[in-house]
């Protein structure tokens, strides 16, 4: 539900005809303290706490307001059930098979509504009941359902929000924080169709895909071609991708920004674009400028990359008890951004038994076993790594390795779609170190684990071809001079408010501890992980350019004035929004 200011000599006959299904008469003193669009249940607690003396009962969709009117009023508001107008402005610009009806979500007419909105959602903290929900889902077909879907809620003032599926650590793609915010989700769930051309090396992959049936359908094709993308297999490629999207091979290919060839794009004005459509300087935004600020994207084009018919992987595991364990973990932050680029180890650092830390070194080397120990005794003895350490394996069993799932577990379980772990509620923030961090520095780190129940800290080095790609290359900017990405999450399974503040604020202190230890001016982070502890647009008209700098400067550097400029000309009215949307220059 929403309202929408109409004029004084509007007839009731001609509010009906419109489909609207109710009038509040306001005078101009109670206009400025009712927003233009405004949510069912707030216009309600406004009548009841201003006392407007209007009788009214609500029957299912139907609302009828009994006006006492006990003065002039200078303005109508309308109350309309919005939903149901950008349903059928759907209905009616769709005519083909099957009917929209099928595609179209409501909590009230569909029972499996639920269901899909918690289908990809992975953070539980963002599905609870006080949680803003959409009026509907909306799960398109294809290309020409996104292009009217975008039309239609223009002309309906409809909000939308995009949903590829993934992670999305704040929930922005199916919930909403800005203030009197009525939204309808487009879920691109029936959307992932993913077409391999082993001859030209390339592939196109729609945005409901996920990285793991893009892989699988990759090896299918072929044994020694692959994509540098995200390593958690349940990643949908169309919001992945626009935030850079990194994985295992990014020593040795970059990112999967840095290998799309072209796209396919809805505008703000429902414009169906490719890349030579939509121009350079729109291209580039989309390649790392994050998720649904300068239109909805439908599908990439991506240049696959050579991998060996053998790649070998490894988990090693230290605990902080065994001797040499934090002067191994030392040595890494000056190993592993410079070892030979084939070689991607990452460190995971967790609590175990509530006693200790282990640290895992989980790796990806694109070649045999017998090569990589040649690099490890060359490059980090320190390890200890021996042969018997190590699997070799095809590129597609170690996309399962590295995204922690069984031994064992088939390629063909990366078609399920979703995420084969279970959900949990979760916090998280990510820095870039450009230095390594002490190991005075790590003595709190530790002890900070020590006080938190389930906390989690991954190392993801950078280097090799990461150090080659200018930072303005893409909006992506963390490139020459990042030895390594951290991610801190807290994981945690009771539902109570008080359990949320405890962890989130564990994780709050833990990032305020490391500010001596990672980048400075700004103090960098990864768009991937949004964090809305660092600025957040308050409401629909967007966010104030200064503010929005906070945050923008530590995604983007000194890519976002240019984000700006692009975001300014592309969608001047800010029709795509969101909590840390790209703000468009004030007039």
């Amino acid at each position: 539900m929403y309202l929408q200011a109409i004029a004084n000599d509007t007839t009731i006959e001609e509010v009906h005809a419109k489909g609207y299904i109710g009038i509040v008469f306001c005078d101009d003193d109670s206009r400025r303290k009712l927003s233009i669009k405004g949510t069912l249940s707030r216009l309600k607690h406004w009548l009841l706490k201003e006392a407007l003396h209007l009788s009214y009962n609500i029957t299912g969709d139907e609302i009828h307001f009994l006006p006492i009117l006990l003065k002039f009023y200078s303005s109508i508001l309308v109350l309309f059930n919005s939903s149901n107008c950008y349903f059928e402005c759907l209905s009616q610009k769709i005519k083909s098979s099957p009917p929209i009806s099928t595609t179209f979500y409501t909590p009230d007419q569909n029972a499996s509504f639920t269901s899909l909105l918690e289908s990809t959602a992975q953070n539980l903290r963002f599905l609870g009941p006080s949680e803003t929900k959409p009026e509907a889902i909306f799960t398109p077909l294809c290309e020409s359902h996104v292009q009217v879907a975008v039309i239609c809620a223009r002309e309906n003032g409809v909000h939308l929000r995009f949903r590829s599926g993934g992670h999305d650590y704040e929930g922005i793609s199916y919930t909403s924080r800005i203030e009197e915010d009525v939204f309808v989700i487009i879920d691109f769930s029936k959307f992932r169709g993913v077409s391999v051309d082993i001859n030209e090396n390339t592939a196109w992959a729609q945005a409901g895909a996920t990285v793991g049936e893009l892989y699988y359908w990759i090896s299918v094709k072929s044994k020694i071609h692959g994509f540098p993308a995200g390593l958690c297999s349940s990643l949908g490629v169309g919001g992945h991708i626009t935030g850079g999207a990194y994985g295992s091979m990014l020593r040795k290919y970059g990112l999967a920004v840095d290998n799309v060839l072209d796209a396919q794009l809805v505008d703000a004005t429902g414009r169906l674009l490719d890349r030579e459509a939509m121009g350079e300087d729109l291209f580039w935004a989309i390649r790392g400028g994050g998720g649904a600020s300068f239109g909805v994207i439908l599908a990439w084009k991506l240049k696959l990359v050579p991998v060996p018919e053998i790649v070998t992987v490894f988990n090693f595991t230290k605990t902080l008890e065994q001797q040499g364990a934090v002067r191994i973990l030392h040595r890494w932050q000056q190993v592993a951004p410079n070892i030979d680029e084939d070689l991607f180890i990452r460190v995971l650092i967790n609590k175990v038994n509530k006693t200790t830390i282990a640290t895992t070194y989980n790796a990806l080397f694109l070649g045999d076993a017998d090569r990589l120990i040649g690099v490890m005794k060359k490059g980090f003895p320190e390890l200890g790594l021996t042969r018997k350490d190590c699997i070799e394996m095809s590129w597609i069993e170690s996309v399962l390795f590295i995204a922690g799932l069984p031994s064992g577990t088939p390629p063909e379980a990366l078609l399920q779609g979703k995420s084969l772990m279970s959900k949990y509620y979760f916090k998280a923030k990510s820095d870039f170190v450009r230095e390594p961090i002490p190991d005075s520095g790590m003595k709190g780190v530790w002890k900070r684990l020590m006080e938190e129940d389930y906390p989690y800290i991954i190392w993801t080095p950078y280097g090799g071809m990461m150090n080659r790609i200018p930072e303005d290359d893409s909006p992506f900017p963390h490139r020459n001079g990042s030895l390594f990405m951290i991610d801190y999450l807290s994981i945690w399974q009771d539902p109570s408010q008080a359990s949320a503040k405890k962890h989130i604020d564990w994780v709050r202190e833990l990032y305020n501890y490391m500010a001596p230890y990672v980048s400075k001016f700004p103090r960098e982070a990864y768009v991937n992980y949004r964090d809305l502890d660092l600025g957040k647009n308050n409401n629909r008209e967007g966010t104030d350019f200064t503010q929005a700098c906070g945050w923008g400067t530590k995604y983007f550097k000194d890519n976002f004035i240019r984000l700006v400029q692009i975001k300014t000309k592309v969608d001047p009215h800010n029709f795509f929004r969101h909590e840390q949307s790209i703000p468009v220059f004030p007039t």
